[in-house]
């Protein structure tokens, strides 16, 4: 027999919701690993989060292939350093790079760019020089800190700078550098230029003094413009040979406005000209060098790994060839025996050995004053491919275990003390009603539980503070759901009507008002998580999903709890209720109602 119009059975909307709970925790339990815990975030776990964003040559954005094969190549290289429940993820046009635990100082340097490329060494001085040496023999030129080739046989005797020739001008430069600003080689800034040659490079030629209202990308556009209009002059390396008097002059006042910083970033790294010449520093900043344009580039590496060298101690990078990047090596170094080749990563010059003889085989080696961790990134980040972007990290955040459990405690208590006084004011307000609050409010958390662990299951979904907040927010939704329930009961009550006839009414009309409320807030969360970016997302995830499950906690349970309650002559008696107050006004008005109809 059906029901009388407006009235439901409660049975079936609660046997409707234990079969959702029970799918949900089966799903649990007997999918994927198993286990009942959902995944969270970095700073609720501890870990590390970096955030590279790209720059492009040009200015303009990057292209979703270009993230996606960068995203691939980094994941990759997160995957080749052993860590596991990484994640490399794309956040607009910004790399998300997030490793768990204590192992996510290696994160910190996945986003380099690793663009290897071989160039001709013409000409190198040490920082605090500015006059170029040329190197007369393989004894005389030296090798600054690595070897030509990737066996014992294949080496000969390499001799080396001393101490003093690589490190004399640490400490004084030879350039007017008060002002420098812009980038150099090797990470490092760009001395100003000097007075007697003024080209409009003064103290902004970084791109960093114009205006206000450039974008980063134009910024990082205008910087590596006028990094290469100097560092990159074809001038440098003439095919005539007739102009390498004027090259040598050339060279020699670039090498005097270059200065060497390794804390600053060089804007050529990953967006040099490999078809210029270039003027650069080492990586530790005690050596200048002008570069041919490459002979070699590093896609032709096809393996790389790091190893100690017995013999002469510290740690190297072996690489092998390609076929045909074997033939180009060794023809290269058959050709310039005495001379110096430069292996360059980012711009900046890794190693600089002295040919000493043609090596063939297809190996080399890298050599240089490597630990044993930046020996296997150098050669994890090489074996797997350089990114076809730049990046700058622009975001690096390291939390300890330690506190982020003590965050996630935080928030816990946060979120305890603001439930807390949720039901306390529902049972003082509310009494019957807010009994049946706090229970809807407890079956919300059963179902909210499982989606967590099941969203860190299968899309990755990892809970962190600002997803936290967002649920705080979403009991606040839910909440305001069942006082708009509530309060629509009430005003059926005043009108003269029972508590059990005000049910069905007041349901209809305050479930459009929920419907609508919540459809409102759906929308918002979905806006804010289409154009935020971060752990903004994360909230408006959250709040999107509360505001879901809010609609099947108070359809399923909420209503038919109350329309059980208003069926219990004892549950639904004013004292339990609350309700006398409502209902004493009610009895009035129906009694006006029948004096007014008796008098008429």
């Amino acid at each position: 027999m059906a029901p009388p119009a407006g009235q439901i059975r409660p049975g079936r909307y609660f046997a409707f919701f234990v079969v959702i709970v029970a799918a949900l925790y089966s799903l649990v339990f007997f999918t994927g690993d198993g286990s009942p815990t959902p995944k969270l975030g970095i700073d609720l776990k501890g870990g590390t989060r970096v955030t590279l964003t790209a720059r492009t040559p040009d200015g303009s954005e990057p292209s979703r292939e270009q993230l996606q094969q960068a995203r691939q190549i980094i994941e990759n290289r997160v995957n080749g350093i052993g860590v596991s429940g990484a994640e490399v993820v794309l956040d607009g046009s910004n790399v998300v790079i997030t490793v768990p635990g204590d192992e996510g100082e290696q994160a910190k340097t996945l986003g380099q760019t690793a663009k290897l490329a071989f160039r001709q060494v013409l000409a190198a001085v040490p920082a605090g020089q500015s006059a170029p040496q040329q190197p007369e023999s393989g004894a005389d030129a030296g090798d600054t800190d690595g070897n030509s080739g990737g066996d014992e046989g294949s080496q000969g005797e390499n001799s080396r700078d001393t101490d003093a020739d690589t490190k004399s001008g640490e400490d004084s430069d030879g350039t007017d550098d008060d002002d420098a600003s812009g980038n150099g080689g090797g990470g490092s800034p760009l001395g100003s230029a000097p007075a007697q040659q003024p080209d409009g490079d003064g103290d902004d030629n970084d791109g960093r003094g114009g205006d206000d209202d450039q974008t980063l990308q134009e910024k990082a556009a205008e910087q590596i413009r006028r990094a290469k209009e100097w560092r990159q002059d074809p001038a440098l390396a003439p095919s005539d040979p007739s102009q390498m008097e004027q090259a040598q002059q050339v060279q020699q006042q670039a090498l005097a406005r270059l200065t060497c910083d390794p804390n600053e970033l060089d804007p050529l790294a990953g967006n040099d000209d490999p078809k210029l010449p270039l003027v650069t520093c080492n990586q530790d900043g005690t050596e200048k060098y002008v570069l041919s344009p490459v002979f070699l580039e590093g896609t032709a590496i096809s393996d790389a790994s790091s190893v100690y060298n017995t013999q002469e101690g510290g740690w190297v990078v072996n690489l092998s060839f390609t076929a045909e990047g074997s033939d180009t090596w060794a023809d290269f170094t058959a050709q310039n025996v005495g001379q110096r080749a430069a292996f360059v990563l980012d711009t900046q010059v890794v190693s600089a050995p002295t040919i000493n003889q043609a090596i063939a085989g297809g190996d080399t080696q890298i050599t240089g004053q490597f630990t044993q961790s930046e020996a296997k990134n150098l050669a994890d980040v090489l074996k797997y491919g350089s990114l076809p972007l730049s990046f700058e990290s622009s975001d690096a955040t390291t939390v300890s275990a330690t506190l982020g459990l003590a965050t996630l405690e935080a928030g816990l208590i946060a979120g305890a003390v603001g439930l807390a006084l949720v039901f306390v004011y529902c049972l003082f307000y509310y009494r019957i009603l807010g009994v049946l609050t706090i229970l809807s409010l407890a079956l919300s958390s059963l179902i909210v539980y499982a989606v967590l662990v099941l969203l860190g299951r299968w899309i990755g979904y990892t809970l962190d503070i600002a997803g936290v907040v967002g649920f705080i927010v979403g009991v606040g939704v839910t909440a305001d759901s069942f006082v708009v329930y509530f309060e629509r009961l009430k005003d059926e009550m005043r009108e003269g009507r029972t508590f059990r006839s005000a049910v069905p009414r007041g349901w209809q009309k305050a479930r459009r008002t929920i419907l609508a409320s919540d459809a409102i807030m759906f929308l918002a969360a979905g806006a804010l998580y289409v154009l935020a970016v971060g752990e903004v997302k994360g909230f408006a995830f959250t709040l999107g999903m509360s505001t879901v499950l809010d609609l099947i906690v108070v359809f399923l349970v909420t209503h038919p709890l109350v329309a059980l309650v208003s069926r219990s002559k004892k549950l639904s008696s004013p004292k339990l209720s609350g309700l006398g107050a409502v209902q004493r006004i009610g009895e009035g008005r129906r009694a006006a109602a029948r004096a007014a109809v008796k008098e008429a």
